[in-house]
């Protein structure tokens, strides 16, 4: 008898049910021992290490990143459905953006559906994203084919708004290095080059271009070099600076935006510049709300109700935004405190392994498996969801 997805929700609830200990276990280990981006070892493997006791297929080692996995189970026909994992952690705060979360409701996901099953009906992909707070795992995975294929990417994230999707921004890293010429500030003051003083200026200029951004734009910097001695005129100083928009689009106007600045200062102080990008560009999230307003029904039948971002408020960046360019993806928020509260704390952190969070990791799991379900056996929703993604990025959106 085929499976219903009525059935299928059932035996997906009943899975999670029996493995909510085991899962916040799991949870509650990465909690307790945090590791930062791209030395995710000991994450890693016990993850790794609960899919392949499951059945699963894994892959270690994948697109370059010793941290990262791939584990698969199904026919290998069929839909193709991801779950991500995050589980970095800040350096100095732990797990205060809730990755230990992210992991746990992203396997037990991968496991109800697993369970669900007699065989499942296409291919789940239990993904494990290294590096989400520096460097970028999944742009990394990205380039190297890992989501090729892949109908939708499904993940959730844990915070102080219960949001169906995220606006999270594009961003990149610029460096900056003003060139100039060393002398004696008494001694022969006309014979120096001042690069820091370029620097400031260029600092000071910014903050002027700042004001007529558009929302959704900023630029923040810090001066990395600004001189050896008090007694030398800088000869080189440098700043990086971190850019944001809206849109991947409207990034690069920025970057091309900064270029230009910088080069303006540079002829105004008769200073040289080199300008560079550092590290990986996020891109801006695409939301694929097909399947975004799914995942809010389901996880509304345990008693959290999601609704649409405030206009014009910005969550941040992540490297899911790299992915979900490319094809269907959710990143929903589900608070684990209040909203006069804020992740990246300490406060944070401490509500990542509580009594609060363990349920919305609970419910996050069954309404990730739940919307896999629909991609693997909901009439119409796959090409539904790819039509969306078409439209959104027909528009620019």
């Amino acid at each position: 008898m085929p499976d219903t997805l009525a059935s299928t929700y059932d035996r997906i609830g009943r899975s999670i049910t029996t493995r909510a200990d085991r899962l916040w276990d799991v949870s509650s280990l990465l909690h307790k021992d945090p590791e930062p981006s791209y030395e995710e070892y000991r994450a890693a493997a016990t993850l790794s290490g609960e899919l392949e006791g499951a059945g699963f297929r894994v892959q270690r080692g994948v697109a370059g990143l010793p941290t990262a996995f791939l584990a698969r189970a199904g026919t290998g026909e069929g839909p193709r459905v991801a779950l991500l994992m995050e589980y970095d952690a800040l350096p100095g705060l732990g797990h205060a953006c809730g990755h230990n979360l992210i992991a746990g409701a992203g396997l037990g996901a991968a496991l109800a559906l697993r369970d669900a099953f007699a065989e499942i009906p296409g291919t789940v992909l239990a993904v494990g994203t290294p590096a989400e707070e520096r460097g970028g795992g999944k742009v990394a995975e990205v380039a190297a084919g890992l989501f090729e294929g892949a109908d939708c990417a499904l993940m959730f994230h844990p915070g102080v708004q219960n949001w169906s999707w995220a606006p999270l921004t594009a961003q990149t890293q610029v460096r900056l290095g003003f060139h100039g010429r060393a002398a004696h500030p008494t001694g022969s003051p006309t014979e120096g080059i001042d690069a820091l003083a370029a620097l400031i200026q260029f600092f000071n200029t910014v903050s002027v271009l700042s004001r007529r951004l558009p929302s959704g734009s900023h630029i923040q910097g810090i001066v990395t070099r600004g001189g050896d001695a008090t007694n030398i005129i800088p000869e080189y100083a440098e700043g990086l600076f971190g850019l944001r928009a809206a849109t991947t689009a409207a990034l690069e106007e920025l970057v091309a935006q900064v270029d230009s600045t910088a080069r303006g200062v540079a002829s105004a102080t008769g200073t040289g510049v080199v300008v560079e990008r550092v590290g990986e560009t996020y891109e801006h999230f695409r939301d694929n709300d097909v399947l975004s307003r799914r995942f809010a029904r389901h996880i509304a039948r345990r008693g959290i109700e999601l609704t649409e971002p405030v206009p014009g408020v910005y969550l941040g960046s992540s490297d899911i935004g790299n992915v979900s360019t490319r094809l269907p993806a959710i990143h929903p928020f589900v608070a684990i405190m209040d909203a006069d509260a804020s992740d990246h704390t300490p406060e944070f952190a401490e509500a990542a392994g509580g009594t609060r969070a363990r349920g919305v990791m609970l419910a996050a799991a069954e309404a990730l498996a739940c919307t896999a379900a629909d991609v693997l056996i909901g009439p119409g929703v796959r090409e539904e969801a790819w039509a969306r993604l078409r439209e959104k990025a027909a528009a620019g959106l």
